[in-house]
């Protein structure tokens, strides 16, 4: 069995990694960086975070309501960055729109759990994701990847994932995301 954990902070990584260092049976990849990044979560969430694989991110969004207009999701350190950056825009400058923000820690929580034992069940997706709302998910590969693991979860179609494009080389990470479309104004675009 493996998992693949692209983390969103510090917190979440020693919260990974302590998981990580006591599981026996498993391949663990952990997807970090080495540039300084900003922390989102304290150390409890960031657990609770990791045990779950993704979660709401209620801080973040806006929504006042069961469902919102869009989800905004992101996996990987610099996706969610800029997730949260096009959040904090759409609250500034469009507050009547109402968006959850959802991040994912553990990708084979994205699996169906009839095709992954880390795979989230069809309520807690639901409860995340919702059934037909729109979902613009920014990803640290490529969006294929997205694509494959969501195959058979409710109206897959919705997901418009953002990643990877083979665009730039060597160069800053914000320049990639705006190389990839996936920087903040391309999110709330």
């Amino acid at each position: 069995v493996s998992r693949i954990y692209l983390r969103p902070d510090a917190n979440s990584l020693l919260a990974i990694a302590d998981h990580c260092l006591r599981s026996r049976d498993y391949v663990n990849l952990i997807v970090i960086d080495k540039q300084p990044q900003l922390q989102w979560l304290d150390m409890d969430t960031a657990r609770q975070h990791a045990a779950h694989g993704a979660s709401v991110w209620d801080w973040a969004g806006n929504e006042h309501r069961k469902e919102p207009e869009v989800v905004l999701a992101s996996a990987g350190d610099i996706v969610t960055m800029e997730t949260i950056a096009a959040a904090q825009l759409l609250r500034h400058h469009c507050p009547e729109f109402e968006f959850r923000v959802v991040n994912v820690v553990d990708l084979m929580a994205l699996f169906p759990e009839a095709r992954h034992p880390h795979g989230m069940g069809e309520g807690d997706f639901v409860d995340a994701f919702t059934a037909d709302t729109d979902v613009v998910f920014a990803f640290h590969g490529y969006p294929s990847a997205v694509h494959h693991l969501i195959h058979g979860r409710p109206n897959p179609h919705r997901f418009h994932v953002r990643g990877y494009q083979e665009e730039g080389t060597t160069t800053t990470p914000f320049d990639m995301v705006v190389r990839n479309e996936i920087s903040r104004y391309h999110l709330c675009i």
